[in-house]
């Protein structure tokens, strides 16, 4: 998907300011002869940004305005090297609000809703922006923040709460306590907006049956506002993002060159009109492909096909590329088995090769050895791999109010 001329504008102006801030990427921008975009060409000579220049730069060697214009900061939920902080101006927590306001509208929320945020609050992102976009749409929000199943379970109740945002690691879990209480009659959701982590299909029909409500796709990441930048509509065929506010090229993560529209690649993000810490060409290792045509909900906003999975949790064995939705795909064809697993991989020193061990979830019904089986055939016949599988009843495995850690690489140690 190509530039247009107010989106080109925009970039040109948002390099002009960059410069003059004299900040980490106006100096960039300079040692790199870049001073104007006035064409497809200028903008693709611009040089990718990534978390690892947001690191060099810290802590706010990437803000582009004074310090008297910034009235908040937000940090990435990263736990490895030094953290990310994003400064906002008041500009951009408005427009951040409103883009998370037409999200939830997108869904089909309305003020007549109370939303249940149940996403951490503080330097995290998420939280505040599903409050802030709830606040700016004039519906009821209920912040909740994570944690504390049994309140969240009484608010639910009580408040008769009818939307749901939540990672979906949290919300199977939320699901599942009120199968096991026997209290769905008691619960009043109509739909869920949920974000941070990809989800497999099966996770998606467990969570859809239980609560018996419409879930949404939410899409962002902190060093590009937060979440709302991009949700999928009614049609469920893909998430519209806000092209007024962000510019959104897929390349070929080996190559950093574009791919066209409809082919995979890593999801790379502009920033047109932020101020506080403007992006430009930002790499965020998110793995989709822009979706060409029309979609059928009428909206002009393009779309983004779901998120498939993120280049860097690509993991290697056996000289085997796999990534976690592999897995997932695979378990998604086996009767009985649920949506929660564990990969370990590890390194058999006496044998000197890796061996990787993964840990599923199957209802009592089934055969536990005979599903292993059919797993490791699958793996084998697909995948080239045959790795120790190990089936266990349907709850064993650890649940999170917060992300999913499925993949444990032992060999790091």
């Amino acid at each position: 998907m190509k530039l247009n001329d107010i989106q080109l504008a925009q970039i040109d102006a948002q390099v002009k300011r960059l410069i003059a801030s004299d900040s980490y990427y106006g100096q960039v921008l300079k040692d790199a002869g870049i001073t104007e975009i006035k064409s497809q060409e200028d903008y693709e000579k611009i040089p990718f940004s990534s978390k690892d220049d947001l690191r060099n730069a810290y802590p706010l060697g990437i803000q582009a305005v004074p310090d008297e214009e910034v009235v908040r900061i937000h940090s990435s939920s990263g736990t490895t090297g030094k953290p990310v902080i994003i400064p906002y101006t008041k500009k951009d927590v408005d427009d951040w609000a409103l883009m998370f306001a037409r999200c939830y509208e997108m869904a089909g929320v309305t003020n007549k809703d109370r939303i249940q945020i149940t996403p951490g609050y503080g330097l995290w992102t998420a939280g505040i922006g599903f409050q802030a976009g709830c606040e700016r749409l004039g519906a009821m929000a209920v912040p909740m923040g994570p944690g504390n199943t049994e309140k969240q379970l009484q608010m639910m109740m009580d408040l008769k709460t009818t939307v749901l945002t939540a990672t979906s690691s949290y919300a199977l879990l939320l699901a599942e306590e009120i199968n096991k209480r026997g209290i769905r009659d008691k619960v009043y959701l109509k739909k869920g907006i949920f974000g941070s982590e990809r989800w497999s299909d099966k996770m998606r029909d467990y969570i859809e049956r239980e609560l018996g409500i419409e879930l949404y796709d939410i899409y962002g990441l902190t060093e590009i506002y937060g979440p709302g930048i991009g949700i999928n509509c009614n049609k469920q065929h893909g998430m519209h993002y806000w092209d007024d506010y962000i510019y959104i090229e897929i390349i070929d993560p080996k190559t950093g060159k574009a791919v066209p529209d409809g082919e995979e690649g890593e999801i790379v993000i502009t920033t047109l009109v932020k101020e506080g810490a403007p992006l430009l060409r930002f790499r965020t290792h998110d793995i989709s492909r822009i979706i060409p045509g029309d979609c059928p909900c009428g909206s002009k906003f393009p779309r983004l096909d779901i998120i498939k999975g993120r280049s860097d949790d690509m993991f290697k064995v056996h000289g085997v590329n796999m990534f976690p939705s592999q897995v997932e795909e695979i378990l998604g064809l086996v009767d009985g088995v649920s949506s929660e697993y564990k990969i370990d991989i590890a390194h058999d020193e006496e044998k000197n090769r890796d061996i990787i061990m993964i840990t599923v979830e199957a209802e009592g019904r089934v055969d536990f050895e005979k599903t292993a089986s059919v797993i490791q055939g699958m793996f084998k016949s697909r995948h080239s791999i045959t790795p120790k599988i190990t089936v266990v009843s349907v709850g064993t495995l650890p649940r999170t109010e917060k992300k999913a850690k499925r993949v444990i690489d032992h060999r790091d140690v």
